[in-house]
């Protein structure tokens, strides 16, 4: 059976690799994106997948992506809860919007998606969800209230959402990268991106496609056995 995946944010950094990777699988894939036009075409034409315009922070726009994708590729399999977005600041000094804007996109979407497909998974009795969270969920950042207190949200929302579904054949797990080789963390002044890399006991920063990697694992029939956990990814940098 050919298994239908939907990865949100999927068109650039981590996401596009899991696009990639999944697509490389076999399974069908429909990539998710909330702006880079020229990005989102770039990942259809060169990956050859369906590619879906929308905001994970509006239950409404999920409602239709997820419609969107089930009538060109069929029922959704897998879930990839991808997309995320910074806007940091010191608490003392954070806005009212820097503060909702990162728990509507990084930790509301959690419900707007999944509610979409949870249903159809259930009535299949088979699934696999996975959330990208992030090391400063586990261990905290500062600057990033906002944005650790979504990724740590998510881990909580991982465990229950798994024990709910285990007996349903659906398996929910997270991963927490650590400093991925991306867009944006390229971004990064140089000088404190070399700080960064200092922390991190392999030298290195992460690969998309090591993220990836997991994700194929924890999609794929042979994790069925894997529920609730959350697999860090951050070169021994935190060690939860």
């Amino acid at each position: 059976m050919t298994r239908v995946a939907f990865v949100t944010g999927g068109t650039r950094g981590i996401g596009r690799a899991i696009v990639e990777r999944l697509k490389s699988d076999g399974m069908k894939v429909a990539a998710g994106y909330s702006g880079n036009d020229a990005a989102a075409a770039a990942c259809a034409k060169e990956l050859g997948v369906m590619v879906v315009k929308g905001n994970v922070g509006s239950f409404d726009d999920c409602a239709r992506a997820v419609a969107e994708v089930g009538a060109e590729l069929g029922p959704i399999d897998v879930l990839v809860n991808n997309a995320g977005i910074t806007r940091d600041g010191v608490f003392h000094r954070m806005t009212a919007d820097q503060w909702s804007d990162v728990i509507r996109v990084n930790m509301d979407s959690l419900f707007n998606m999944t509610r979409q497909v949870i249903e159809g998974m259930r009535e299949r009795e088979w699934g696999r969800i996975i959330n990208i969270s992030s090391i400063n969920g586990q261990k905290g950042q500062a600057g990033q209230t906002n944005y650790s207190a979504a990724k740590a949200g998510l881990i909580g929302f991982t465990k229950a959402l798994a024990l709910e579904n285990a007996k349903k054949g659906i398996t929910v797990n997270a991963i927490a990268p650590g400093y991925i080789d991306t867009e944006m963390v390229q971004a990064v002044p140089e000088k404190v991106l070399e700080a960064i890399v200092g922390q991190i006991p392999v030298g290195r920063l992460g690969r998309g496609d090591e993220i990836a990697d997991m994700v194929a694992f924890l999609a794929g029939e042979q994790a069925g056995y894997v529920t609730g956990s959350t697999l860090s990814l951050n070169g021994g940098q935190y060690m939860a």
